[in-house]
């Protein structure tokens, strides 16, 4: 028996070590040390002024440690992912521009989206020489502005984009903004060690964590913060465990949301309550246990979209438009709910904890953080946050090395040192500890494997059990750690990634724009005694677009390519102001 303490003293110890090692010749030596000559990284991010404080503060003493240098970090916060997107692709467009005309090469119309266009095959030159004359014209702007990483040729003068969500940093990959910082082939130790073993995978749960040009540093699960309090004085005995709890008219003027116009992340958690309606569908057709056979055959098959090969049944494909027909139902109830949209996603939270709002949708480490700050003298938090259980998915915050950044190689540096021991352990370490944050706790999900249990692996175990001594959060309850919580829900990416850009401009008319109609007809219809009444009010308001044509599954995936996103807005946000219209005025009418 002695001997089995001894071995698990043991493991601890090296686990200590393991953790201990990168601090142990760490100067304290902060950003605040930088004198003009020394190093300069230009970073733009959604992340808040606490995580910049503290991965400043951080890297800089790393940096002078490993390289002799403090750096200073030049942040560019210009607000969410949608605007970080749109700067990028203004200052890229102007440097590539300014840099081909400097060198004597045409400039044509629409040249922006001819180089940007993410569809374009480089490969498939068309048959007709009028169609194919446009094509060249597209094939030379789209390899050269890729072909390019020389900040002395063209670039965005910002060396690295940290955080938001997966779709944007897929996106700015797309559309060439981002590079590789290493060859695919030669990942660093911090990606896989010297034994081949993966500091984290690619993909959990059907969602992407890496890429070639993107990597994951921290992980997020999205769902519902709550105030007991409030919901008792609401007459409402049950706490919301459920997307669907929230449409409880019940909660009428009481649900915090934040816009996914300027949040990619809250942007994503509207994806997932969708994705869970589909996924609601697809079991009630009875095809839960096939849909990944499914999607694999019709990945494989490269049929047109909404076409399904023949081993896999309609039915299969009908439900999962049904269910996202749903999802956007759900949505709509949810926003007629909404007590506000706001821009700030941490004010949801905030807000919910004061008994503003009785509950909301959160991030989750701003549930957390807020259900642990505002307990009372007693030690009873005044908010609780919840992850619905098959509700989320796991998501990952990204970093993306920018083409033609000023500073590549420091911004390499930093990659390595963000996705390293120090970085990881600045995200979920409680401040003041040693190796964590300075001044905030901040309270968030580390990618690394070795933060979280794993029983078979006994040294990897160890580790995790090292860092949990100095966490702010059970990084062993299976409600927290995102490796568990993965594999209780599986995305399909086929079913709603695709819409992502879609459900925010849908989002954005039908529960923002047409807010003032959408809450009177909504309140209108549950106050009517006629239940005959109720539900054809009901149907009128849920009716989908049918300008500038009829809205649905499949013809969402192509609407912007064939109509101006400004006039389909507009055209909704009307559609829906004339619905919600017909729908109050339905109750009125006399009966027949």
């Amino acid at each position: 028996m002695n001997g089995v303490y001894w071995r698990a003293g043991g493991l601890l110890a090296v686990a200590a070590v393991v953790v201990a090692l990168p601090f142990v010749f760490r100067r304290d030596r902060l950003e605040s040390d930088w004198r003009r000559g020394d190093p300069e990284l230009i970073v733009i991010s959604p992340h808040n002024e606490a995580i910049r404080t503290e991965f400043a503060t951080a890297f800089s003493a790393w940096h002078q440690s490993h390289y002799g240098q403090p750096v200073r970090i030049d942040w560019r916060s210009i607000g969410g992912t949608t605007e970080i997107m749109r700067y990028l692709e203004a200052e890229s467009m102007a440097a590539f521009k300014a840099w081909r005309k400097a060198n004597g090469q045409p400039w044509p119309e629409g040249a922006e989206n001819l180089t940007l266009d993410r569809r374009f095959n480089a490969a498939k030159s068309p048959a007709d020489d009028t169609e194919r004359e446009r094509w060249l014209q597209q094939r030379d702007l789209h390899t050269a502005f890729r072909g390019s990483d020389d900040p002395q040729a063209f670039g965005c003068g910002i060396d690295l984009f940290f955080g938001g969500g997966t779709y944007d940093h897929g996106a700015a990959a797309g559309k060439g903004f981002t590079v590789a910082p290493w060859p695919s082939t030669q990942p660093p130790d911090e990606i896989v060690s010297a034994d081949g073993v993966e500091r984290f995978p690619a993909r959990a749960g059907g969602e992407v964590w890496r890429t070639d040009t993107f990597f994951g540093t921290v992980l997020s699960t999205f769902g519902i913060c709550y105030n007991p309090d409030r919901l008792r004085d609401l007459g409402i005995g049950k706490n919301p465990a459920t997307w669907t709890d929230l449409a409880d008219p019940r909660y009428f003027g009481q649900i915090g949301v934040a816009d996914p116009t300027k949040s990619g992340s809250i942007a994503k958690a509207f994806e997932l309550i969708i994705h869970t309606e589909c996924l609601k569908a697809v079991e009630s057709a009875g095809y839960a246990d096939q849909a990944n056979a499914f999607e694999t055959l019709i990945a494989a098959a490269g049929l047109p979209t909404g076409i399904m090969p023949p081993t896999v049944p309609d039915a299969y494909q009908q439900a999962v438009e049904q269910g996202w027909e749903a999802g956007i139902r759900l949505i709509q109830q949810i926003s007629a709910n909404a007590r506000y949209f706001t821009d700030g996603s941490g004010k949801v939270p905030i807000d919910v904890s004061a008994g503003d709002a009785a509950a909301g949708i959160a991030i989750d480490f701003f549930g957390r953080y807020q259900a642990e700050s505002t307990r009372d003298l007693h030690g009873q938090p005044r908010m609780a946050y919840i992850t619905p259980i098959g509700g989320s998915g796991v998501s990952a915050d990204p970093i993306s090395l920018l083409r033609g950044a000023p500073h590549r190689e420091l911004a390499v540096r930093f990659i390595r040192f963000a996705l390293g021991t120090e970085g990881q352990c600045l995200w979920t370490y409680r401040a003041g500890t040693p190796g964590g944050p300075v001044k905030y706790s901040l309270r968030r999900l580390p990618v690394r494997r070795d933060f979280y249990p794993d029983p078979a692996d006994p040294v990897q175990h160890a580790v995790h059990q090292e860092h949990l001594r100095h966490s702010t959060d059970a990084l062993d309850d299976p409600a927290v750690d995102p490796y568990a919580l993965a594999k209780r829900f599986t995305y399909q990416p086929r079913w709603t990634a695709g819409h992502f850009n879609i459900h925010r401009d849908l989002i954005r008319a039908m529960g923002m724009d047409a807010a003032t109609e959408l809450k009177a007809a909504w309140q209108a219809i549950h106050a009517h005694p006629d239940p005959e009444r109720r539900v054809r009010a009901l149907a009128l308001l849920e009716r989908l677009p049918t300008c500038p044509e009829p809205l649905d599954w499949k013809s969402a995936l192509t609407l912007s390519s064939r109509h101006s996103r400004l006039d389909t807005m507009r055209e909704w946000t009307l559609f829906y102001r004339q619905s919600y219209r017909e729908a109050l005025a339905s109750l009125a009418e006399e009966s027949p």
